[in-house]
């Protein structure tokens, strides 16, 4: 699965850099880039509000739904 990251600013004129990494999903979230060390953190995207009829379901959780 690919998730979005971002590096976590230091100071307030630091930029904010965005990564897609490849993890599995069971996998803890980063909080170092793979390869350059940077301190970063996963964005999360989309979310529990979704008015699909399953959003609603008992099954439905972090995971997804049933």
């Amino acid at each position: 699965m690919t998730y979005l990251y971002e590096t976590v600013p230091v100071l307030p004129e630091d930029e904010i850099a965005h990564y897609e990494i490849e993890q599995n999903v069971n996998d803890l979230p980063l909080t170092q880039h793979p390869e350059t060390g940077e301190i970063i953190r996963r964005v999360i995207l989309g979310g529990w509000g979704m008015s699909s009829g399953k959003a609603n379901s008992p099954c439905c959780g972090p995971n997804g739904c049933c």
